[in-house]
């Protein structure tokens, strides 16, 4: 009976070297999984905070929007008392429309202080108005010096200071305009005598001020002229003012037939 040998050569090392590949294998996918999350989580991080940074951004937009919308209409409705737009005021009737303590503690530069409405203007003849409101946003990236992000918001409103009827005229007789102490009738209703071009002023800019006439402004008998914030001017007065319901800014205009202001001279702009 013939005997096999075995084989000699011992098993042993194979074994040992496949796991020795094995081990070192999982030893270099457990290295990569470790990288790709090193890179991977800050990113997705990153996305996240942008995703809600965009949608605070839009927040405030909203909010500020609403606000400004809010500060026309009010603007809007005080225009047949004042046909000029004041900045603070609009700045203030945005905040308590938006609300500051929203403001505050929101992502815009300053809060409620950083409203910014010193672009809005109103025609004083036509009663349109163009309301800006400017404002900036802090961006989450402040280590690469990112500067803040200037928004802005328009809209355009116009004055509700009413129409004329037509027909409201005879054929045979002109309508004109007069005041309550005026001496002189105006034939456009218009004309800058009747509608006053009033502006926001600090009371130390007042003494080196001048109207269209050259004449310097003196503190006004009725309010006395002493304003906290500012002080109040027109374009052809002599006085300033430290409140907007002062009788001083104010002109009631009635519309008359040209036969009841017998003893009344002609505007010396409009009359012509």
């Amino acid at each position: 009976m013939n005997k096999k040998q075995l084989p000699s050569k011992s098993i042993y090392s194979y074994i040992t070297g496949r796991i020795s590949a094995s081990v070192s294998e999982g030893r270099t996918r457990k290295g990569s999984i470790t990288v790709e999350a090193a890179l991977a989580v800050p990113i997705f991080f990153l996305a996240v905070v942008s995703l809600l940074y965009l949608m605070e951004m839009t927040a405030i937009r909203t909010a500020v929007r609403s606000g400004l919308q809010y500060a026309g209409k009010e603007a809007a409705e005080e225009a047949y008392m004042l046909t000029a737009v004041l900045p603070a005021r609009l700045e203030d009737d945005v905040v308590h429309a938006a609300g500051a303590e929203r403001l505050d503690r929101s992502i815009v530069e300053g809060g409620s202080g950083g409203i910014r409405c010193g672009d809005s203007r109103m025609s004083s003849r036509t009663g349109i108005g163009e309301l800006e409101v400017t404002y900036q946003i802090r961006l989450p990236i402040p280590m690469f010096g990112v500067p803040p992000v200037t928004c802005r918001e328009k809209m355009r409103i116009k004055a509700w200071v009413g129409y004329e009827k037509p027909g409201f005229e005879k054929d045979d007789e002109k309508t004109v305009y007069v005041t309550e102490t005026g001496l002189v009738y105006h034939k456009d209703y218009h004309c800058t005598y009747l509608e006053l071009s009033i502006h926001m002023v600090q009371p130390e800019e007042v003494e080196g001020l001048r109207n269209t006439g050259g004449g310097k402004y003196y503190p006004c008998e009725r309010c006395m002229g002493h304003g906290k914030r500012g002080v109040y001017i027109t374009d052809s007065g002599d006085r300033y003012h430290s409140s907007l319901s002062c009788s001083g800014l104010k002109r009631t205009v009635y519309a008359v037939p040209m036969s009841e202001v017998v003893g009344k001279g002609a505007c010396s702009r409009c009359g012509r």
